[in-house]
């Protein structure tokens, strides 16, 4: 029987860092399915678009506040997946 993990990533902020970004993608491999689960984006029109690399990018540092970012960068759907049925 496939186990269900009911994972929910609460935001204080706007903006999410690494730290917490690595904090909720380890909840959700605490599932067996969630290694072999298709990878996208869904963006603000509801289009939901494949994930083609991430890359750590450096920045010109004005002020201490963020020098670093990680950028995803997507790329539309490879092959469409069928309907959503429900949030696991």
């Amino acid at each position: 029987m496939l186990q269900l993990y009911n994972i929910s990533c609460i935001l204080q902020t706007r903006m999410l860092n690494g730290k917490s970004f690595r904090q909720a993608l380890d909840k959700f491999f605490l599932s067996p399915t969630s290694g072999e689960a298709r990878v996208q984006i869904q963006l603000p029109n509801g289009q939901m678009m494949d994930i083609k690399e991430i890359n750590l990018l450096e920045n010109r540092v004005i002020g201490d506040r963020e020098t670093h970012r990680l950028v995803i960068v997507a790329e539309p759907e490879r092959a469409r997946m069928g309907k959503i049925i429900g949030k696991i």
